[in-house]
């Protein structure tokens, strides 16, 4: 019997010790509620919460760098955004030049009401109202104009 309970001990901490963290769990949500994570590509998972945390400060751009095409510049990015509230299908994602002044809005549909973390990707240029150089405040907003995630970004 003694034998058989050292078996059982062992084999829950070796499956405990393979189990992976993800972007939903709960202290990663905690940690970047109400955050917008910006990043060039999607955001990896990492085998603790801690080193999710880890990895997505880590992969977090505090500037995008644009793309020249012809005459315009054009920005694409991922983003993950740790909700401070659900509900909603459609948000915004307005960007806010030094903050204040309104630039340009992109629209986001079919969002799963019931999570807490949305993730996809923008690409968005000098056409759209924003300018190179310049730094913004990107925030998303429901339709009722309440911000569920925000960030500040340099666009280059």
């Amino acid at each position: 019997m003694r034998h058989l309970m050292s078996a059982v001990v062992v084999v829950a901490v070796v499956c405990a010790g393979s189990a992976s963290a993800d972007i939903t769990s709960r202290n990663v949500i905690a940690t970047f509620k109400g955050q917008l994570v910006v990043t060039k590509a999607e955001l990896s998972e990492a085998k603790t919460d801690k080193d999710t945390i880890a990895k997505i400060n880590a992969e977090k751009l505090k500037e995008v760098v644009g793309e020249a095409n012809e005459d315009v510049t054009y920005w694409h990015f991922h983003y993950t955004a740790f909700l401070n509230r659900s509900g909603d299908t459609r948000l915004k994602m307005e960007f806010y030049k030094d903050g204040k002044t309104y630039a340009a809005d992109k629209r986001l549909e079919n969002i799963d009401p019931k999570s807490g973390v949305l993730t996809g990707e923008i690409s968005i240029s000098e056409d759209d109202g924003l300018a190179k150089g310049k730094s913004y405040v990107v925030k998303l907003v429901t339709d009722k104009d309440v911000v569920v995630a925000s960030t500040p970004l340099v666009f280059k």
